[in-house]
């Protein structure tokens, strides 16, 4: 996620739509998201109840085999819609586990 936030950084859509190479590293960095989501398994709704595993799994899905329905516009809006708030539930889940030791 913070790969993803400093390749943003700076960024309208317009000039991520046209830059292929900051596109693609951000569409990595979301498929290694959806990676762990899959070997978090069963711990990651125990952890994180508020996060739709299964979407986020599909998503996976989508990236690695059907990446000819991946635009622009969804690998810009993920980052800006989701991130934040699954960046702040695993803050708090990590927090969690820290405190239980």
């Amino acid at each position: 996620m913070d790969r993803i936030e400093s390749y943003l950084d700076g960024y309208d859509f317009a000039r991520f739509a046209q830059d292929p190479r900051t596109i693609d590293a951000v569409e990595r960095c979301m498929q290694r998201i959806t990676e762990a989501a899959i070997k978090l398994q069963p711990r990651a709704p125990e952890l994180l109840p508020e996060q739709d595993w299964d979407a986020m799994r599909g998503f996976g899905n989508v990236l690695r085999h059907e990446y000819d329905r991946i635009t622009e516009a969804l690998i810009w809006e993920i980052p800006r819609d989701d991130l934040p708030r699954l960046r702040a539930d695993c803050r708090r889940a990590i927090a969690r586990l820290e405190a239980e030791g």
